[in-house]
């Protein structure tokens, strides 16, 4: 089996479906054929000398990789001329929405090109290792932190100097799934005073695992006749204090 990694053609897209690494140490000792296009893991550090290394076939055209392969692995959705490369009968994988990419679908189904969204894989047990919904979660939380320090014109952590105290920065996550906990580690870790929010109560426990102050939202129903519509009372509160 043949299997292609072209190259991705998204604007500021800089990853690549595979790495030399994963190359070597699983598909070739698996006996399969990997073609790269030219260029293709160079925005990710991967030169095609590294790819040759690994045991694959690097230097191939676009045309080529789309065309010869049995199997083409994408990061970002194909697009319309991408498609319309494909070999008819071929098998693509990318991490996509496909109501989102119409005419790219249509032109798969129209070559007959059996094509697998990862973004619609199921979150089950034995479709952990294929999860890149929850690995690119990670990232975005982590590099979210980042932009955000360098963006806010203050120092996160609690600085004390000869000319004074500075208070370290408050930090505010809104969300407390993959990225939002990975958020919460990061700032944390660069010494921020970090409160989160999730409408999920179940995840208060993560967050405070992780050094965080838990914000929950309470709601109250209150009536004053059996008769009446009740009222709410809704008012958001740390974890320690609570407040209506």
């Amino acid at each position: 089996m043949k299997i292609g990694v072209p190259k991705e053609t998204a604007v500021n897209e800089r990853r690549v479906a595979l790495t030399p690494e994963i190359i070597s140490k699983q598909l070739v000792k698996a006996g399969l054929t990997i073609v790269v296009e030219r260029g293709a893991g160079e925005s990710a550090s991967f030169g095609d000398e590294a790819y040759r290394a690994a045991g694959a076939t690097a230097g191939a055209s676009a045309a080529d990789v789309f065309g010869q392969s049995d199997v083409v692995l994408k990061v970002q959705p194909p697009s319309t001329d991408e498609a319309g490369l494909c070999r008819e009968g071929a098998a693509l994988v990318a991490l996509f929405q496909p109501s989102a990419a119409q005419d790219a679908v249509s032109r798969l189904a129209a070559r007959k090109v059996t094509a697998f969204s990862l973004a619609l894989l199921p979150r089950v047990t034995r479709a952990q290792a294929m999860d890149v919904l929850s690995s690119q979660a990670t990232v975005a939380g982590y590099k979210a932190v980042l932009m955000a320090a360098v963006s806010t014109g203050r120092f996160f952590p609690m600085l004390v100097t000869a000319a004074g105290t500075l208070p370290p920065a408050r930090v505010l996550v809104l969300g407390a799934g993959v990225a939002g906990l990975q958020a919460i580690a990061t700032a944390r870790r660069l010494g921020a005073v970090v409160s989160a929010f999730d409408v999920r109560p179940a995840v208060k426990e993560q967050v405070e695992s992780l050094g965080a102050k838990f914000l929950a939202m309470q709601i109250a129903e209150q009536a004053d006749t059996p008769s009446s519509c009740p009222r709410r009372h809704i008012g958001v509160s740390s974890s320690s204090s609570r407040r209506a």
